[in-house]
Formats: C-alpha cells, sequence, structure tokens
C-alpha cells in the first residue's frame, strides 16, 4: 500500500550515451507505479522504432523555439544541432499531485534544473568502466566510428561534472543499478522535510 504523498520528488538522471539509461528506466518505471517519466520535448528526426509521446515528443524548431519564448520550459539544451527540452507546466501538475517525476537530461540540462529546483534529485549513472562504455556503443552498432568517438569524447566531459551530483549509480547490472536508484528513492521519502506533515500528531 503506497501512502499518498504530500508532494512528488523532482529525480534528474543523467549519464553518457551508451550507458543503458533507458534500460534501466523502463525497468525502474515497472517496478514502482508512483513514478511519472517526463518525456523530453525535441527537434531531432526519430531513431527506427522510437514513437512520438513514448521515447520523445518530436517537434518541429519552429514549435520548438516557440515554446521557450514562452517559457514553457524547465530546461532546455542545443545537442549536436538539435534542441532538447522538458515541459515545466507538467512537471509541477504531477508534483503538486504527489507523483514523483523521472528527467533523463543531459547535464546542461541537469544544471539549470538544478537551479530553478534546488530540492531536485540528482543521480548521475556510470558504466563499470571507460572500456565497457565503448563496448557497448559499438554493440549498438548504430554509429559510425567518428560519431562514437565524438560520444566518448562527450562522455569524458560529462563525467567532470558528476561531483555536482548527489548520487553515482553504477550500471553493471541492470537489476543492481535499479536497486540502487530504488534505495536512494526510498531514503529521499524518509527525509524529515518530506514526512512533516506526520509531525502534528506528536506535537
Amino acid at each position: 500500500m503506497t501512502r499518498k504523498k504530500e508532494r512528488g520528488q523532482l529525480i534528474v538522471l543523467s549519464g553518457p550515451s551508451g550507458v543503458g539509461k533507458s534500460t534501466v528506466i523502463a525497468e525502474l518505471l515497472g517496478q514502482r507505479d508512483n513514478i511519472y517519466f517526463s518525456v523530453s520535448y525535441t527537434t531531432r528526426q526519430p531513431r527506427v522504432g522510437e514513437q512520438n509521446g513514448v521515447n520523445y515528443n518530436f517537434v518541429s524548431r519552429e514549435e520548438f523555439e516557440r515554446m521557450i519564448a514562452a517559457d514553457e520550459l524547465l530546461e532546455f539544451a542545443e545537442y549536436v544541432h538539435n534542441y532538447y527540452g522538458t515541459s515545466l507546466k507538467l512537471i509541477q501538475e504531477k508534483l503538486s499531485a504527489g507523483i514523483d517525476v523521472l528527467l533523463d537530461i543531459e547535464v546542461q540540462g541537469a544544471a539549470k534544473v538544478r537551479e530553478r529546483c534546488p530540492d531536485a534529485l540528482f543521480i548521475f549513472i556510470i558504466p563499470p568502466s571507460f572500456e565497457e562504455l565503448s563496448r557497448r556503443l559499438h554493440r549498438r552498432n548504430t554509429d559510425s566510428e567518428d560519431v562514437i568517438a565524438g560520444r566518448l569524447e562527450k562522455a569524458r566531459q560529462e563525467f567532470r561534472e558528476i561531483p555536482k551530483y548527489d548520487y553515482l549509480v553504477i550500471n553493471d547490472k541492470v537489476s543492481n543499478a535499479v536497486e540502487e536508484i530504488a534505495a536512494i528513492l526510498t531514503a529521499a521519502e524518509c527525509r524529515v522535510p518530506n514526512r512533516s506533515h506526520m509531525l502534528a500528531q506528536f506535537a
């Protein structure tokens, strides 16, 4: 029996391309029913098998720029000539309803969320080793050597941002990574400010 929370927890998950974030997220969402996964908006083209509204909300550059101008985004960034961003309104609705919201965003976007929502939980996922990250990117078989080299270089830059995060999760095995994230969420739920509504009866 999940107790209804006063307010949801905003959870920011970052990690380099190829670390297996989507697999970990899918597994986590399958285990916990009180998490809403915030689907980012992007101007990039869908990859094979991706669905609008499931993997991303795919929009035109004009529409995205309209959203920026109207201040409808919690954060946005331009990455390899495409925009990516998060809808602010939707997140606020979910959090107010006591539902946790999970964001999968890269370090640039996470820095912006940190400015606007300092009470969010920031989790960074790393592979067991850099060699393993390279192996996973090659195994995906979707990118050229040049693109992979670019992604690995980008990963090195992203790793420098890790000290700004609250938690570091190692994705050696998906089930272990999910277990670690679940433990972090449970600990956050038990923080005194998050349970202050319980205190009145003991005063």
